[in-house]
């Protein structure tokens, strides 16, 4: 995957990078989803409170010390 993200431009391949690195955590592919779900939907308006912030964050383990 590397050589794919050489052809994207930078900051398309540093985006993507710190999203990888973020859910680096996610033991399964339902937890991924899941993540990837809630993301989606927690953007759709354009914007994200902080309860929305704080449950993207326990998903992803950030809240829980999930290592």
């Amino acid at each position: 995957m590397n050589w794919i993200l050489k052809l994207l431009p930078e900051d398309k391949r540093t985006l993507l990078e710190l999203a990888i690195r973020i859910t680096a955590s996610l033991d399964t592919a339902r937890e991924r989803k899941a993540v990837a779900e809630y993301g989606t939907e927690m953007l759709k308006d354009g914007k994200v409170t902080v309860g929305e912030w704080a449950k993207f964050g326990s998903k992803l383990g950030i809240l829980t010390g999930k290592h």
